[in-house]
Formats: structure tokens, sequence, C-alpha cells
């Protein structure tokens, strides 16, 4: 009877484990499936992410280049507002010198009236004389009634044509010099007007230079708006998986609570069946049951340590001792998280950082975002590279180590992890050190 009873309990309690093991085989399916659709969507957003960063250096390159774009353009702007007040100055001493050029005109046309008038009045007066019969120091002499007559008729004759001959020649210089200032005014005046039309093809030029570079300036704001609207897709889909890696995480957290309260009821039930199979079989048997009950539901769970990174490598490299070092600090955080916008070398980091918070250690100040840490430092070649330099790739960076090796935050699916170095193209090498 006894044999019988301890037969039917065996066979339920294979009963039991066949189908709980059943179910949790088909939860461990499904879990399995969750666990991949989860590691697909974190690994979609690691690209959509990469991508953002690209797009994000893209538009600041477009702005900083955007940026110096508008500074040309107020500076020509400013130029053509300098050209614009000269032109206008021009113009004032175009209308000036036309005054002066008329008023010129005016006073030769009244020197050269005045002039004719004097040479009307020598004609006269020479006439007179040659009617009257003084003519020649002959005629003054034989009809002078004494000498004093004949002294004072010669000199007044002779004052009468140094007066003539010098009132002419004054009014012939002042006309000649009339005419001098009108043709150096006109000269002025052509001059001017040049220089104006100089000034004039100068500010079409500048124009057409500015319109061309706010065209420019146009085409840059369009790229950023595009990038921009394609960022918000990237960010719109990062979202979206991200609301999607929550609820799974939340389906797998309270499958896991289920699966903790199935194991203690089962845990339980058990302890149940085998107090009551002891009770049924004497002290012996009860003692081996108990024993092996505790022997097949004994566990343990042993951590594989972290493997140390060898860095006899690093330090047998060529290089400087500070790059070196740095290398290898770097090194001995291997295996933690990568963390989006993190910059904790144990709680998790991001690419920069990663590089940040290592040469932090260092006293070196390092920019917060990979696109600025490729102005770091110097630049070097990928031929000349040392331990402790940073390579920058588009949209990360690393730390080089030696013999073509990087130490650097890759992702959240790989955190901080050795690589090759030419895993991806290299945009430059910056040598802080």
């Amino acid at each position: 009877m006894k044999k019988g009873c301890r037969r039917l309990i065996v066979i339920g309690l294979c009963a039991a484990i066949f189908f709980t093991t059943y179910d949790f085989c088909a939860d461990q399916g499904t879990g399995l499936v969750q666990a991949a659709k989860k590691d697909e969507l974190k690994q979609q957003n690691e690209e959509d992410q990469g991508r953002l960063d690209d797009i994000d250096d893209q538009v600041n390159e477009l702005e900083e280049e955007q940026q110096g774009i508008d500074a040309e353009i107020q500076s020509l702007s400013d130029e053509i507002a300098e050209l614009m007040a000269s032109i206008s100055l021009l113009e004032e001493e175009i209308e000036a010198k036309k005054a002066q050029i008329e008023q010129a005109k005016i006073d030769l046309a009244d020197a050269q009236k005045v002039e004719q008038q004097q040479y009307e009045a020598m004609k006269v007066r020479v006439k007179a004389m040659y009617e009257s019969g003084e003519t020649s120091m002959l005629d003054i002499i034989f009809s002078s009634s004494s000498m004093q007559d004949m002294l004072n008729k010669a000199d007044y004759i002779e004052k009468m044509h140094e007066y003539d001959k010098k009132l002419f020649n004054n009014y012939k210089a002042a006309r000649q010099n009339v005419e001098i200032l009108k043709e150096n005014l006109e000269i002025e005046e052509s001059e001017l007007e040049a220089a104006q039309e100089g000034l004039e093809e100068e500010m079409d030029t500048v124009e057409e230079a500015r319109a061309e570079l706010e065209a420019i300036s146009e085409d840059y704001a369009v790229q950023i708006s595009k990038a921009r609207q394609q960022a918000e897709v990237y960010k719109t889909q990062i979202k979206q998986r991200n609301a999607q890696i929550k609820q799974i995480e939340a389906e797998e957290e309270r499958k896991r609570k289920e699966e903790e309260e199935r194991k203690r009821k089962e845990e339980e039930e058990r302890r149940r069946k085998a107090e009551e199979e002891a009770k049924k079989n004497s002290q012996n048997n009860n003692s081996n049951n108990s024993n092996s009950s505790n022997d097949n539901n004994s566990s343990t769970t042993t951590e594989k340590p972290k493997a140390t990174v060898d860095t006899s490598s690093i330090m047998a490299a060529n290089g400087s001792a500070k790059g070196k070092e740095i290398a290898a600090y770097a090194c001995g955080f291997v295996g933690n998280p990568y963390v989006a916008g993190g910059t904790s070398l144990t709680n998790g980091a991001d690419c920069s950082g990663f590089t940040q918070s290592v040469f932090k250690q260092f006293g070196y100040s390092l920019p917060r975002n990979s696109t600025s840490q490729r102005s770091a430092g110097r630049e070097v070649s990928y031929a000349e590279a040392e331990p402790g330099d940073i390579i920058c790739y588009p949209g990360h960076v690393a730390i080089y180590i030696g013999n073509g090796k990087i130490v650097h935050a890759s992702s959240a699916k790989t955190g901080i992890k050795i690589s090759n170095a030419l895993y991806r193209s290299i945009l430059c090498v910056r040598r802080v050190v």
C-alpha cells in the first residue's frame, strides 16, 4: 500500500514537472523572441543615433559656414554704404564744379567784352590821333609852340600809349586766367565724373558679390532646415523605439516576477509533498529523501570575473610616457557600460564622455562632444599615431592604444571595448599630450 502511494506521488510529481516545464519553455521561447526584438530595436536606435550625431555635426558645420558668409555679407553691406556715401559726396562736388564752370564762363565773357571794348577805344583813339595829325614824334616837334609844349605833348602821347598797353595786357592776362580756370575746372569735373563712374562700377560689383553670398546663405539655411527635419525624424523613431523597449522591459519584468512566484510556489509544493512523503516513510528514508531533496534543490552561481587587459604592449609602443599611461588607464574600464550622454567611467559613458573623463583624470580638459574634440590639441597623421592620441571618426571618438588598436565606448550593446582602429573611416588624429 505504501509502495503504491509512493508510486502515485512520484507519477504526480513527474506530471507536474512536465507541464510546468512545458509552460516554462513556451514562456522562455516568447521571452527569447522579445529579447531579440529588444536588441534589434536598440541596434536600430544606435544606428539612428549615429546618423543623428552625423546630422548634428553637419548642422554645426553648415551653421559655422553660414555665419562666415553672413559676416562677409555684412562687410560687403558696409562697403556698399561707404561707396554710396562717397558717390553722394562726389555728386555734390561735381555740382559745385559745374557751378564754378558756369561762373567762369560768365567771367570769361565779361573779360572778353571788356577787352573788346578796350580794343575798340584804342582804335578810336589811334584814329583820332591820325586824323588830327599827331601821328609821329616829328609832327609833335614841328607843331609845338615851345620846347615845353613839345615835351608835354611827347610825354602825354607816351603815357597814353603806355596806359593803353598796360590796360590791354591786364585785360588779356585776366582773360587768360579765366580761360585757364575754366579749363582746369572742366578737367576736375571730368576727373570727378570718372571717379564717380568707377565707384558706381565698384558698387555694382560689390552688390553682385553680396547677392551671390546671400544666395549661398539661403542655400545653407535650406540645407540646415532639411537636416533638422531629418534629425526630427530620427528623434521620433528613437522615441518610438524607446517606448517599445520600455513595453518589452515591462513585460519582461512582469514575466520575471511571475516566474519567481511560480518557482516559489513550486518550491513550497515540493517541500509540502516531501514532508508528506517523509511522514509515510521511515526516519532513514525521510532523512535520505530530505538530503536528496536538499541536494537537488541547492544551486550555486558563480559570477565569471572580467578579464584583465594586458597593457604590456601599450607600454612597449612608441610614444610619450604620459600618453601610454592614459591609454593603459582607459583600458581598465573595458567591459563597463555605454550610456548615451554619460560621463561616468564605471556607471556608463558615451564615446566623447569616455575620452573627456579619462583625460580629466590626468588634468587635461576636453570639449564635451565628438565634433568639438576634433579640434583638441594638434593634428597628426594616422601613421604618426601614438598611445593616448584621440582617433576621430564621423560622430565618434576613441583613444589609440598602439598596434592599430583603440579603446572606446562603442555602443549600448557592446559597452566600453577594444577595437581595430581602422574599423571605420578616420577623419583625423588629435594629440593632446
